[in-house]
């Protein structure tokens, strides 16, 4: 898509520039999602349909602290635990 994006083991947890770049979007648990939008609902709000349903989150950049920003790309990454090696 032309974006950057974070990833863990390949799967996308956060992407910069979408829709635009002034935002991002995290990929939070609906209950996660619950929670940023309730304390910053300025900086954060639920992408459209059912990717939103399940969590997908919009970040406007420009509203949000580099405080915020960080927690939510922590909380997300938190979401995808890497598999073991098998040994």
């Amino acid at each position: 898509m032309g974006h950057p994006d974070f990833r863990i083991e390949g799967k996308i947890f956060a992407t910069l520039g979408y829709p635009n770049e002034d935002h991002g979007m995290v990929k939070f648990t609906p209950e996660q999602q619950r929670t940023f939008l309730k304390e910053a609902p300025g900086a954060f709000d639920s992408c459209a349909g059912g990717w939103g349903r399940n969590g997908a989150t919009s970040v406007h950049l420009g509203s949000a602290s580099v405080d915020l920003v960080r927690a939510a790309l922590e909380a997300a990454s938190k979401n995808f635990t890497p598999k073991r090696k098998k040994a």
